[in-house]
């Protein structure tokens, strides 16, 4: 109707009876601060070890993709832990349409930051990870990793890259990201030490 005004999303707190954290318990420490991604000109790349490399526009991916909900607790190696509501695209339906070399065993994420990390695509595929643009029910603001950020359950939140502008498939298992070559674990899985191999 004229005159209606859209009053935005309301952040959802409990889920099927569960109750969540919220947007504002996740903690700041990014290595360069939230940054401003701009969806207008935004683009993912999906290319390395692949045969059809491909760039996405932001509202391309929500508007084709099937998405996804699942409730997942981020544990930080500082000691604090959010549980939330993510909405997103599973990582390996984009995958899969870049069509991966038969070597191809790493999905490495860089971000708009400079940051990057990575998952073995194994893993990518059976715990169905998500590249996520919802919190609780609202849009990724800025500071929790607009556009996408990686969803990485049962490993620590240095594993869930923020600001994602690059999906790279990779033939090499041993690919250290920013805190894996500052000696973090390149697993970084919760039930181990957080430092070491």
């Amino acid at each position: 109707m004229p005159g209606d005004r859209d009053l935005g999303s309301v952040e959802v707190r409990d889920y099927q009876g569960e109750k969540l954290g919220a947007i504002a318990d996740f903690r700041e420490n990014s290595i360069k601060g939230p940054q401003k991604v701009d969806r207008t000109t935004y683009r993912l790349r999906v290319d390395g070890a692949v045969a059809t490399p491909a760039d996405y526009r932001y509202g391309d991916i929500i508007a084709r993709e099937t998405t996804y909900t699942k409730v997942v607790q981020l544990d930080c190696v500082e000691g604090w832990s959010v549980k939330a509501l993510w909405e997103g695209v599973l990582i390996s339906d984009l995958v899969d349409r870049a069509s991966p070399a038969a070597g191809a065993v790493t999905v490495v994420f860089h971000a708009a930051d400079g940051y990057s990390t990575s998952l073995p695509l194994a893993y990518v595929r059976s715990r169905k990870v998500l590249l996520a643009y919802k919190l609780n029910g609202v849009e990724l603001p800025p500071e929790r990793g607009f556009p996408f950020q990686v969803v990485a359950q049962d490993k620590w939140g240095y594993k869930w890259c923020k600001w994602v502008t690059r999906i790279e498939l990779s033939a090499d298992p041993a690919y250290r990201g920013y805190w894996e070559s500052r000696g973090y674990s390149s697993a970084g899985d919760l039930d181990k030490p957080s430092i070491g191999p």
